[in-house]
């Protein structure tokens, strides 16, 4: 994943998309970018994007920059963890936000398969290398 991918990704809110029978979207606060380059994220509320992700293990991210309008789509594989050091981070941020009322259930490891952009001009919709 190139670094201006990466350096929005840190930056700006996520929206995660899934679908199975119906398509959900919904804005993540807690997220990450991993150095082996997958994405992770906090499970604090999530139940659709849980069916729609036990239903077929599909996810897309989209992220922008609205002041540079920049934007990128990330589609890829998830493994839902609930234990291990991605989850013990999630939960130390987690219990520090919210101060104890909200504790992360699980997160997701997401495995980037295609990388798009979706920014405005000649390069839009160009799939990036991984």
């Amino acid at each position: 994943m190139n670094e201006q991918v990466v350096k929005v990704l840190k930056e700006q809110m996520w929206f995660l998309g899934t679908y199975s029978d119906e398509p959900n979207v919904v804005p993540v606060l807690f997220k990450g970018v991993t150095d082996d380059g997958k994405l992770v994220v906090a499970d604090n509320f999530m139940k659709k994007t849980l069916d729609n992700i036990k239903a077929n293990g599909k996810i897309a991210v989209s992220v922008c920059d609205i002041a540079a309008k920049e934007g990128y789509q990330v589609k890829g594989t998830v493994e839902y963890v609930t234990d291990g050091p991605i989850y013990d981070m999630f939960q130390k941020q987690v219990e520090q936000v919210f101060k104890g009322a909200v504790k992360a259930k699980g997160a997701l490891i997401i495995t980037p398969t295609k990388i798009f952009v979706t920014s405005p001009g000649p390069d839009n919709n160009k799939e990036l290398p991984l």
